[in-house]
């Protein structure tokens, strides 16, 4: 039986041109400015801002966290189109109700 995942020395791995694909690192630079307008901060992680979105103004509600002194956006949170943000606006009341 042949042996499968066979170990190649660095020579044998640069010779033939297989060199590993270039690593994509993300933006860490996130800046307010650039990409919407801060509202308010919730927290220290926790932001509210409005932007534009592939066109659309979202009102964006996102966790921060810090990456080598710079701060970015997480994947928590959650963006609401402009109908979205106009319905929990005026439930808001409703909401207020229920936490009593």
């Amino acid at each position: 039986m042949p042996k499968r995942g066979k170990k190649r020395n660095d020579e044998e791995a640069l010779s033939d041109g297989c060199e590993p694909p270039m690593k994509s690192s993300k933006s860490g630079n996130y800046s307010e400015d650039a990409d919407g307008i801060l509202v308010c901060e919730l927290s220290k992680n926790r932001k509210v801002s409005v932007r534009a979105w592939k066109g659309k103004i979202m009102v964006d509600i996102r966790e921060f966290y810090n990456s080598g002194g710079n701060e970015a956006p997480s994947k928590k949170g959650i963006s609401l189109s402009l109908d979205q943000w106009k319905i929990l606006r005026d439930h808001a009341d409703e909401i207020d109700e229920e936490l009593s």
